[in-house]
């Protein structure tokens, strides 16, 4: 399987980190763009380096680079994940501005008829970010708050960051055991 995967500078890096880990464990060729904020964000909330997050991907690209493979419908993959997604980039897909490679990738994608994941990372929402998201959910684009749940009781951040992970590689079809299945309600303590 071959993934686009971009990070832009909003908060959450560290569902970026997980994700980009778990699809290198699954075997998944990922090609990786960084917003120049995706770099600063993750520095700060996860005190990793750019190129230690870009080891994790088999190809990298610099968010201007508008000439770069994957900007062209006949880059052959099976879907883009943009995780953290800022408003700004999901305000430029739900309208056709492609001003850097993520926001080209991501209108290529869609373009293309191929599987686009957003994980939009702002609270409260207000009208406009509604309105763009549900733009794009009637285009069948796939929106994942990072909400957690608590049927499982996490105890860690860890693993209420491996919940969202698991969610999206299931949206991916790829298997995991990143979190307990829910096996219904029981009685039991």
């Amino acid at each position: 399987m071959r993934l686009v995967v971009a990070v832009t500078g909003a908060t959450g890096a560290v569902y970026a980190v997980r994700l980009l880990e778990a699809l290198k464990e699954a075997g998944v060729e990922v090609h990786l763009i960084l917003s120049h904020w995706a770099g600063e964000t993750l520095r700060l909330e996860t005190g990793m380096g750019v190129e230690a997050v870009q080891s994790l991907a088999a190809c990298c690209y610099q968010e201007n680079d508008l000439a770069a493979a994957v900007a062209s419908g006949s880059f052959q993959h099976q879907g883009m994940v943009i995780i953290p997604c800022s408003m700004k980039t999901l305000a430029g897909i739900a309208h056709g501005y492609a001003a850097n490679l993520i926001m080209r990738v991501a209108d290529v994608t869609l373009k293309e008829g191929r599987r686009l994941i957003l994980v939009p990372r702002e609270t409260p929402l207000n009208a406009i970010h509604l309105e763009n998201m549900l733009s794009l959910a009637r285009l069948g684009v796939v929106i994942m708050p990072p909400m957690p749940a608590f049927y499982y009781r996490p105890r860690t951040v860890d693993e209420v960051v491996n919940h969202l992970v698991g969610r999206i590689l299931d949206q991916l079809g790829l298997p995991h055991d990143l979190v307990p299945r829910w096996g219904g309600a029981t009685n039991e303590e």
